[in-house]
C-alpha cells in the first residue's frame, strides 16, 4: 500500500490550535475543557488512522469543529429518554410501565429539589417514619388492616416469603408457578427468600384436596399467584379463593394472594376485562396481598403489601425492609396517585394510564387522519401511509388474552415483496428511532404499525418528523 506523504499529516491542526480556534471556546464553557480536549484527540486520531489508509479527509478547522461539536452533543444526552410509544403495548416493561399524572410529577419535584420531612414528624417534631406518608392512605383506599411498601411487587413477594415462611414450606399450584419478565420465576424467588415450595395439583386441575393434603407441619402459609400473563384454557379446575382461604384459617395458617398487577378501580366500568383487585382478594379470605404500583394502579415502581395488622407488622420489621425500601421520590409520586382515588368519578380523567385504556377507538381514528399527512410528507413519497383499525394490549402481564380496539398508521414500503425489503424496512424502523423523541412501533405483515392509543401530542410528534433522516 502506499503511503500517504507526510504534508497529508502536516495538514492536520493541533489539539492546542484547536482550543484557540474561533468556537473552540463556546464549546469549552458547555461540555468542558477535559471532554473537549478528550474529543479532539479522539478524532485527530481518527483521521491520522485514515490517512494511513490512503484517505483524504477534510481537515479544516471548521469540519473539526463541527464534527467534535456533534460528538459532544451525542455524548452529552442523557441515556434515558422520553419516547413516543406507538407499540399498541400500554404498559410496556420496556418502555417504562405506568405514565404519572401531573400531579405526581409535581410533588415529585417539589421533594427532590429541597429539603422534606421524608423521616421526620412535623407535629411530634422528631424523628419519624417514612412508611406513614403512605400506609393510611393504601388502606384508605383498599379498606385493609395495615400496609406497607417497598420498591416493587418482585421484592413484595419476596420479603412476605423471608418473613412468614423462611426454613418452611409454602404450598403453591403447579399451575401458578409463573414467569414474568427478566427471567422473575416464582420458585427461584421462593427458594432465595429462605422458604421451601411445595408443588400441589397439576398444571391444569388443582382441588381444595391437593391443598389440604400438602399441609403439615413444615406448613408456613399457602401462596396464590394470579396467572396474570397467560391463561390456561379447556379441561381446568381452580380452587376457589374462599374455599383456600377458609382451609387456611382452620389451621392457623396466613393465605397470601400475589395478584402482580393489580389494579385499585373496576376496570369494567370504563369497558375493559375484569381483573382481579386488591379489595377482591381480602374479601375472598386473603391474610396478605401483594401487587404492583406501576402498572394497572397507574403509579411508580413499587411493590404494595397489604392485610393482617399482625402479619404486616412483622413484615415491617423484618431487616431487609430497610433494603427494600421506597425512595422519597416515590413516596411523593404514589401519594399523589393514591389521593386521585379518592374521587373515583374523575379518575379516568386524571389517571393517565387509565385514560389511555379507555380511550375509545373513534378519537384515536381522529388523531390517526390529523398525523397521516405529515408522516407520508416525511416519507418522501417511499411509502404508503395509510389510517388502519389495530388492537392494543394493556401490557405488562395483564390479561395477555385481551386486547383493545384502537387505531392508527400502516406504513408500507414501495418496495416491498421485493429483495431487501426486509432490510429496508429495518432501515426504516431506525430512522424513527434516531429522531429527537424516538419513536417505537412494530412491524406487522411487513408494515410498520404506530398504534396511537398512546399518542398525547401529536404537535410535538408531527413538527419533528421533518427531522427525519431516511437511509433506505
Amino acid at each position: 500500500m502506499q503511503k500517504k506523504p507526510q504534508s497529508e499529516f502536516a495538514k492536520l491542526p493541533s489539539v492546542d490550535r484547536m482550543l484557540t480556534s474561533d468556537g473552540a471556546p463556546s464549546l469549552v464553557a458547555e461540555f468542558g475543557h477535559a471532554a473537549v480536549v478528550k474529543t479532539t484527540r479522539e478524532l485527530l486520531s481518527e483521521i491520522r488512522s485514515a490517512i494511513r489508509d490512503c484517505a483524504t479527509p477534510d481537515v479544516t478547522t471548521t469540519t473539526l469543529l463541527a464534527e467534535i461539536s456533534s460528538r459532544l452533543a451525542t455524548s452529552d444526552m442523557p441515556s434515558l429518554r422520553p419516547v413516543f410509544n406507538l407499540t399498541g403495548t400500554v404498559l410496556h416493561t420496556n418502555l417504562g410501565r405506568a405514565f404519572l399524572p401531573h400531579e405526581a410529577i409535581a410533588e415529585v419535584s417539589a421533594v427532590a429539589r429541597g429539603a422534606s420531612n421524608l423521616e421526620y414528624d412535623l407535629a411530634a417534631g422528631q424523628r419519624g417514619d417514612r412508611d406513614s406518608h403512605l400506609d393510611d392512605l393504601v388502606c384508605e383506599i383498599i379498606g385493609a388492616e395495615a400496609a406497607t411498601v417497598v420498591n416493587n411487587n418482585a421484592a413484595a413477594v419476596m420479603l412476605v416469603l423471608n418473613t412468614l415462611a423462611v426454613g418452611k414450606e409454602v404450598p403453591v399450584s403447579r399451575g401458578e408457578l409463573v414467569e414474568i419478565g427478566g427471567s422473575f420465576r416464582i420458585p427461584d424467588i421462593m427458594a432465595r427468600s429462605g422458604c421451601r415450595l411445595a408443588e400441589v395439583g397439576t398444571t391444569n386441575r388443582t382441588h381444595l384436596k391437593d391443598f389440604a393434603s400438602a399441609i403439615g407441619p413444615e406448613t408456613a402459609m399457602v401462596m396464590k399467584v394470579h396467572t396474570s400473563n397467560y391463561i390456561i384454557q379447556g379441561f381446568t379446575k381452580e380452587v376457589p379463593e374462599s374455599e383456600i382461604a377458609d382451609l387456611c384459617h382452620e389451621h392457623e395458617l396466613p393465605f397470601v394472594n400475589d395478584l402482580g398487577s393489580g389494579t385499585l378501580a373496576n376496570l369494567e366500568d370504563y369497558g375493559l376485562p375484569h381483573e382481579p383487585t386488591p379489595m377482591d382478594a381480602l374479601k375472598n379470605g386473603a391474610d396478605v396481598v401483594t401487587f404492583s404500583g406501576d402498572k394497572l394502579l397507574g403509579g411508580p415502581q413499587a411493590g404494595l403489601i397489604v392485610g393482617r395488622k399482625d402479619l404486616i407488622a412483622r413484615i415491617k420489621s423484618n431487616p431487609m425492609k430497610r433494603a427494600l425500601r421506597c425512595d422519597k421520590m416515590t413516596i411523593a409520586a404514589l401519594s399523589a396517585v393514591l389521593r386521585l382515588y379518592r374521587d373515583p368519578a374523575r379518575l379516568a380523567e386524571r389517571l393517565p394510564v387509565l385514560k389511555s385504556l379507555a380511550r375509545p377507538a373513534n378519537e384515536i381514528k381522529e388523531v390517526a387522519q390529523e398525523v397521516m399527512p405529515a408522516c407520508h410528507k416525511a416519507l418522501q413519497g417511499l411509502a404508503e401511509v395509510d389510517v388502519v383499525d389495530c388492537e392494543s394490549e394493556i401490557g405488562s402481564g395483564a390479561l395477555p388474552t385481551r386486547t383493545i380496539p384502537s387505531c392508527g398508521l400502516a406504513i408500507k414500503l414501495h418496495n416491498n415483496g421485493k429483495s431487501g425489503s426486509g432490510t429496508q424496512l429495518n432501515k426504516l424502523v431506525e430512522s424513527f428511532r434516531a429522531l429527537p423523541t424516538p419513536v417505537i412501533g412494530r412491524i406487522q405483515d411487513d408494515t410498520l404499525i404506530f398504534d396511537l392509543r398512546c399518542l398525547n401530542d401529536e404537535t410535538a410528534f408531527i413538527a419533528q418528523l421533518e427531522k427525519l433522516e431516511l437511509k433506505l
